[in-house]
């Protein structure tokens, strides 16, 4: 099934070409506000399109239950995680998709190696697992914040290749998104927040502190992306400014990447053309 194109759409190879991580991260370089070409109603049309061939790749992947898919999505507070889970995600087959949320390790978390929790919510053959923050936490707040020190922090990278290629050889899918919001629209985000009293709720104090940190930040980030984007589990950029340019991103990496796993119907039963409904 061929998504919607239009002369503003690029093309999917061009795309993810250019959000893909194959050596240096450009942070500095890469656009929150990108467009792609896209305006918001041609925008719209491709996203549309897109998660009718999402719908279709999900059916399949479920009904083959011989793979899975692990998308695991990292962003700044107020970058839009949740939102595009929801925008994305809520289009499929909910008994076909986990979403994990990752906070603070608990007490038995913590007694335990850094990636005891995160493995166990690793997705079943058949089905999409999806990381609201991940194992990445490891090398990312724990650095910021000075919570481990560099010599353990930095052995993580490669902990945490080896891990993600452990999944790959076994048969999941490993696609890997940062959803880059800008600074200042992080602002206007916060600043909607603490207006809005239906999102007030979703503002910690905390937030500003970790926005005091931003370059500390980015420069993490920058490491992280850089060292463990791989050929198996690849890392994607995503522009977040604008909500509708960062949901046909979203939708048309998952696409790539269900359409490389190529699920299939499995045969059915001999003889089911004799059998009589009555």
């Amino acid at each position: 099934m061929a998504a919607h194109t239009s002369p503003d759409d690029p093309s999917t190879k061009e795309l993810l070409r250019a959000l893909r991580v194959d050596g240096s991260a450009d942070l500095d370089r890469r656009d929150p506000r990108e467009t792609f070409g896209w305006d918001k109603e041609g925008a719209a049309e491709v996203f549309a399109a897109e998660m009718e061939a999402l719908v279709d790749l999900q059916k399949r992947l479920f009904a083959d239950g011989s793979n899975s898919l692990l998308f695991v999505l990292q962003a700044m507070d107020a970058a839009g995680k949740d939102s595009t889970i929801r925008s994305v995600f809520s289009g499929l087959n909910p008994a076909g998709v986990d979403v994990n949320p990752f906070g603070v390790p608990t007490e038995e978390e913590r007694a335990h190696d850094y990636l005891w929790r995160i493995h166990h919510h690793a997705p079943a053959d058949g089905r999409i697992g999806v990381f609201n923050r991940s194992h990445y936490e490891d090398v990312l707040v724990v650095r910021v914040k000075d919570l481990v020190p560099a010599k353990v922090w930095r052995k993580r990278y490669d902990h945490i290749r080896n891990f993600e290629q452990l999944l790959t050889d076994e048969g999941t899918a490993v696609v890997k998104v940062f959803l880059q919001v800008s600074r200042d629209e992080q602002k206007e985000r916060f600043e909607e927040r603490l207006q809005r009293p239906d999102k007030r709720w979703k503002f910690r104090a905390g937030d500003l502190d970790d926005r005091a940190l931003w370059p500390a930040f980015m420069e993490a980030y920058t490491d992280a992306i850089e060292k463990t984007s791989t050929d198996d589990a690849p890392w994607y950029v995503v522009p977040a400014d604008r909500k509708w340019v960062r949901n046909v991103c979203i939708a048309k990496i998952l696409r790539h990447h269900l359409d490389e796993i190529d699920p299939q119907y499995p045969d059915p039963e001999d003889g089911l053309d004799d059998i009589v409904v009555v």
